[in-house]
């Protein structure tokens, strides 16, 4: 029993080890340890200040920071003052430089 247990959380294992490669920061080229910390802290305040917010739609929205303070905003939002929300959000976090917005309003069904 032991031995199956074994053997297939090592097959599970072997399984997702692909995916571990595509987890990978898409922006990984980084000058400094220091600069993607402080980049990756700015992602996750406006990813905690989006999610304070309540509202089901600014879930569905992705936070790229650049090493230089530039936010990437993208995803799609239900209305059009939810996706202005969360360009505020992020223009008020301390650190962010400048705010680019691709957000996609869903048109209503």
């Amino acid at each position: 029993m032991n031995i199956k247990l074994a053997a297939s959380c090592l097959v599970a294992g072997a399984l997702l080890l692909p995916i571990a490669g595509y987890t990978t920061d898409a922006d990984s080229n980084r000058t400094a340890p220091k600069a993607y910390a402080k980049d990756a802290l700015i992602t996750a305040k406006i990813k905690t200040e989006l999610a304070e917010e309540k509202l089901s739609s600014l879930v569905k929205i992705r936070v790229d920071t650049d090493n230089r303070g530039r936010v990437s905003l993208s995803g799609t939002a239900e209305t059009q003052d939810a996706a202005d929300k969360a360009v505020l959000i992020a223009h008020h976090v301390k650190g962010v430089t400048f705010v680019k917005s691709t957000i996609q309003v869903k048109a209503d069904k």
